[in-house]
């Protein structure tokens, strides 16, 4: 396969960087977390959202230090491959590739269920669907305006939550917080841990597009830094201003209803200023912006993942192929659509956010232990960036990954069932064409 067809073109900067990293990741403030609620109460998610929060600050650091190394768009299939050899690269790669092809669907259902509010008369699932054709071409179109269109939604996106934060917190009591708090015991705690991983899901996936990014040594650094630090600021507002309305059972359960809802600022925008209210109406369509960030974002890294799998002929070589004229993943994006239509079908938004996590987790465990392998076997690999207080950062960042791989297997044995089959086709199809290769 000629370097044509399968180079990527450098455009992005350190702003285009912040952008898609908080990009990917913002939707995980407006809908799926308090799905965590319902499980641990306020302090059972606070507390998992702690440990969370640990993980990805020390996981991020260790990351940035591999991916300033490794400018690769394949992120942690590359530096397993490198660090651990051909099988773990796989795993990287395979975990990766769950993660950012699962979660669109999720979203993509919030984004149908918020338009179907305004539309009713369309079904979500083909809002959901069409949503997926309209970004999956905005990708492929190039990735210089796809980077500058996530920006303006991201920056929409941030705003409207800082709004949103601002209007709770006029309503905002204290007491609320302790209100039923631990509903379930300390168990609810760790069953409520993918839904705090879903605050920061895909944040990794600006390493994906390291290999766009104009000198990616130092961009890298200040995009995936910047990116971590206004997460962290926009999920420990959105949880208290939201929650301090009227208890965390207001933002689970729709008035009247016992069935979970996907929509937690709504809910809490109603109990200050009603649904009639302009101001309810307005932040509700502003609100669109974040799951559209994340939903578009998400799409562009998965696309790159995808790619890089199939340069390496882990996967067919059809999807490793770029188009000379966009010198975009045209292939990548496409079968990436279809799996994630697939998905999105099957309309289980909380089992495919589950699904999604698996892959997430089982990306940072891989990840940690190939940083460890590379500084032992590369000490020579030029490392424009290094890792903070090592060697605890990585090692932070595994044990947390892997206490909570093991929570959520215990808690969801079907699903995670579900996830190493999906591993186990896939190794299937690596064996297939390393072979033939």
């Amino acid at each position: 396969m000629n370097q044509e067809k399968t180079e990527l073109k450098r455009t992005l900067g350190p702003f285009m960087l912040w952008g898609l990293g908080v990009g990917y990741v913002i939707s995980g403030m407006y809908f799926g977390w308090n799905l965590g609620l319902a499980e641990g109460g306020t302090l059972g998610l606070a507390v998992a959202t702690l440990f969370i929060i640990i993980m990805y600050v020390t996981f991020t650091f260790s990351y940035t230090e591999m991916a300033c190394a490794i400018p690769k768009a394949g992120g942690a299939f590359d530096y397993a491959r490198l660090g651990l050899g051909k099988n773990w690269g796989f795993l990287a790669g395979m975990a990766q590739s769950i993660e950012f092809i699962f979660a669109p669907p999720a979203i993509a259902a919030a984004i149908g269920a918020y338009f179907n509010v305004f539309f009713p008369e369309i079904s979500i699932t083909t809002i959901a669907i069409t949503a997926y054709l309209i970004f999956t071409l905005i990708n492929i179109s190039g990735v210089k305006f796809a980077a500058y269109f996530e920006l303006i939604i991201t920056i929409i996106a941030v705003a409207e939550l800082l709004l949103f934060s601002g209007v709770s917190f006029t309503e905002f009591k204290f007491e609320n917080l302790s209100q039923n708090a631990l509903p379930n015991g300390w168990g609810g705690a760790f069953a409520a841990i993918p839904f705090a991983i879903w605050f920061f899901l895909a944040i990794e996936g600006v390493a994906n597009v390291a290999e766009e990014a104009k000198n990616p040594q130092r961009n890298i650094l200040i995009g995936f830094g910047s990116a971590l630090l206004t997460l962290v600021i926009l999920c420990l507002l959105t949880f208290t201003s939201s929650i301090g309305v009227a208890g965390w059972e207001a933002i689970v359960y729709p008035p009247g209803s016992m069935e979970p809802s996907d929509s937690p600022l709504p809910l809490a925008l109603a109990k200050i200023v009603g649904e009639s209210n302009i101001l309810y109406h307005l932040l509700i369509t502003v609100g669109l912006f974040g799951l559209v960030a994340s939903f578009h974002g998400i799409i562009l890294a998965a696309g790159r993942s995808t790619l890089e799998l199939g340069r390496e002929r882990y996967v067919t070589p059809i999807v490793g192929k770029v188009h000379p004229k966009t010198k975009t993943p045209v292939n990548a994006l496409i079968v990436n659509m279809g799996i994630g239509i697939l998905a999105l079908l099957t309309g289980k938004t909380g089992e495919i956010i589950t699904i999604a996590c698996f892959g997430a987790l089982t990306l940072y465990i891989v990840s940690m232990i190939a940083f460890f392998a590379l500084r032992k076997n590369h000490a020579d690999l030029e490392r424009p960036f290094h890792v903070p207080a090592f060697p605890y950062f990585p090692a932070i960042a595994l044990v947390i990954a892997i206490i909570a791989m093991v929570a959520m297997s215990i808690y969801n044995l079907t699903l995670m069932a579900i996830f190493w089959g999906l591993v186990g086709f896939g190794y299937v199809s690596f064996r297939w064409y390393q072979r033939k290769g």
